[in-house]
């Protein structure tokens, strides 16, 4: 039987790329009682609704994560909560940075009292390779974020609810992807932008990250940062793979931007562990009883998870082949 069998479950950020998908995967495959979806935008609300084929399952809530009595309504009798919800753009942040603060640092503060006072039994927050040695204020918020939701576990001691972090890198299909713009351009004959001909990335499906949250919530036990052992892939292979033939041109590396990204630093290798397909960085203070995994190898000290030093890759024939399939 399914994790979620029966269990009633809410996804904040639900009308997002994962929001979208990891509903249709519990509705499609593991027999959820009750999906909520939270979410501010009204249109994609209506859209999504559509999507599903108006399934009775569903339960739409208009509202926005900065308003912890909506959140707290909203959690009413939910077992689950995937929180997805987040401001994103790099360059945005650098603009309007406190508003990135109220999003994903203070949204996320309410996101773990509401489900604390909610009775909620676990929370799995989505985070970014960004958040891992941040350059720019959107990794600096998720970083909070993630801290926070680690160290959510300490107030929730006294209660049943547990807080866990997945953190994964760039995902294939989703909003933000580049591939629409590179096959855009080649469509229209013109050369393809590359921020730096040496850029590396960590790559994954959509269907992989979903897959990873679904099994996440099955083994957390609240406090741990769970990262997957995923490719690493060269942007201008992307390129390639994506608009054989298309001319390409190097633009620069913008404000805020890695030429790498990282997703462990080397000062958490000392507390993190291999896991099967994952990584486990482990909390620094247990102190609502964790417990680690009794399994799992540990990294050699100042080992540092980065998509330049990866030990996976994709070649462009791999690409060619995701994209086809994926995007």
């Amino acid at each position: 039987m399914s994790f979620f069998a029966g269990k009633s479950v809410l996804v904040t950020g639900g009308t997002g790329s994962f929001g979208k998908a990891f509903v249709r995967e519990l509705l499609d495959n593991h027999d959820p009682r009750r999906l909520v979806i939270f979410s501010r935008d009204e249109l994609k609300q209506y859209e999504a609704r559509a999507q599903f084929d108006n399934d009775p399952r569903l339960r739409w809530f208009i509202g926005d994560i900065r308003d912890r009595a909506r959140l707290t309504r909203a959690m009413h009798g939910v077992d689950y909560v995937v929180h997805a919800a987040a401001l994103k753009q790099v360059d945005t942040a650098e603009y309007n940075p406190f508003e990135f603060v109220q999003t994903n640092v203070n949204g996320s503060q309410n996101v773990i009292d509401a489900a604390i006072d909610s009775g909620v039994k676990k929370v799995v927050a989505l985070s970014t390779d960004k958040a891992s040695s941040p350059i720019n204020l959107y990794g600096a918020t998720k970083l909070c974020a993630d801290r926070l939701f680690v160290s959510g576990n300490n107030y929730a001691a006294a209660y049943e609810t547990r807080f866990s972090v997945v953190r994964y890198g760039n995902v294939m299909g989703s909003r933000g992807s580049v591939i629409p713009m590179f096959r855009r351009l080649a469509q229209e004959g013109r050369s393809l932008p590359i921020t730096d001909s040496r850029m590396t990335r960590f790559w994954i499906t959509l269907p992989q990250a979903v897959q990873f949250v679904v099994e996440s919530f099955e083994m957390m036990s609240g406090g741990e940062i769970y990262v997957p052992r995923i490719p690493s892939m060269r942007v201008v292979d992307l390129a390639r793979a994506v608009a054989p033939g298309a001319g390409t041109h190097d633009i620069g590396i913008r404000p805020g931007e890695k030429l790498h990204e990282e997703m462990i630093a080397g000062d958490d290798s000392r507390r993190t562990l291999r896991l099967g397909d994952r990584y486990v960085v482990m909390p620094y203070i247990g102190g609502w009883g964790y417990v680690p995994p009794e399994a799992g190898e540990a990294v050699p000290d100042g080992f540092a998870y980065q998509s330049d030093s990866n030990d996976l890759w994709l070649t462009v024939d791999d690409l060619s082949d995701l994209v086809e399939r994926f995007a």
